[in-house]
């Protein structure tokens, strides 16, 4: 072999070893790659159960007060569902060294049905454990639902600045038929049923459909009416307006009776309770299921608001 074959080969020997040598590389970072984001992926997995577990760190022999959050609109798909909120509280009295429980609202009101559910099972707790009292704590608003489950507790604290009461029902919608009238659109709606169109957007509302629905309003408004009595009892100051639908702040509510006092939830634990440390029992969603449902809320909240489909009862 003279000495340009052997230049020749040395130099294909070197551009294998090289491209060797560098696959070899690539691979050790391919692997190192991959370790990390499978230790990424179980540190996120990790922190999504820690999320997702309630916070019942140990307590001492003196016990802890119970919190269960009702935050937002109260709704069947939402944070502040019946189930999320029966399942905290549930888990707070279940607790053995629960000495008391608050649930902390900061909510405009929602689903009638989600509220009633909330508090028919808080009164039925309060039977079941008679020694555990339940005190509701007012921040910002607690608002026709959220003060519809407000009034199962035993008492309501709030801010003197709070938003309180709304006692009352809605039900709103558009009418678009004079629109379409002006466009020259026709609506075409075929029913079974006399009735089954009622409360379409695109045609008028008949005087006979609007007073069945204003009975439907009255009777649910009567039943929410009847609750806060029970709850409040002779609490509540002789005015007419209380059941009106108006709200107040948290300073004037204590005068008119819907709510007892001022104070925050470490006053209630600390002062009334007797039971300083604060445990959460509001269960918690994973982080992708609550990123997705609130995606998907938003949206059909904003289809409905436009087009003016909100049709069943609100306490909102």
């Amino acid at each position: 072999m003279n000495d340009s074959e052997k230049d020749a080969t040395g130099w294909e020997r070197d551009l294998v070893t090289g491209l060797a040598s560098e696959s070899i590389k690539e691979q050790r970072r391919s692997r190192r790659w991959g370790v990390f984001f499978k230790l990424l992926t179980f540190a996120y997995l990790i922190t999504l159960l820690i999320l997702w577990m309630p916070d019942t760190g140990l307590s001492g022999d003196d016990g802890h007060t119970a919190l269960v959050e009702v935050k937002g609109v109260i709704a069947d798909d939402s944070e502040a569902s019946a189930d999320n909120i029966i399942a905290g509280l549930r888990g707070a009295f279940e607790d053995k060294n629960t000495k008391g429980v608050i649930l902390r609202i900061n909510s405009p009101g929602g689903s009638a049905v989600q509220s009633g559910y909330i508090n028919d099972e808080i009164r039925r707790l309060k039977k079941e454990h008679a020694d555990i009292p339940v005190y509701a704590v007012v921040t910002d608003m607690c608002a026709s639902g959220g003060y519809y489950i407000a009034v199962a507790a035993d008492e309501i604290y709030v801010d003197k600045a709070s938003i309180v009461g709304s006692i009352g029902v809605l039900m709103s919608m558009f009418g678009f038929e004079k629109g379409m009238e002006k466009l020259g659109i026709e609506r075409r709606l075929l029913t079974a049923g006399e009735h089954k169109g009622i409360l379409d957007p695109f045609s008028p509302i008949k005087e006979s459909e609007r007073q069945h629905i204003q009975v439907m309003l009255d009777s649910i408004h009567q039943q929410f009416i009847n609750a806060v009595k029970e709850g409040r009892g002779d609490r509540l100051r002789q005015d007419d307006t209380i059941f009106s639908g108006l709200f107040w702040s948290g300073k004037k509510s204590i005068e008119l009776g819907l709510a007892d006092g001022l104070g925050s939830s470490s006053y209630v634990a600390r002062e009334l309770i007797k039971a300083e440390e604060i445990v959460d029992f509001t269960p918690a969603e994973d982080l992708v299921e609550r990123f997705a449902k609130r995606i998907g809320t938003s949206a059909s909240a904003f289809i409905y608001n436009v087009l003016g489909l909100r049709q069943a009862p609100s306490l909102q």
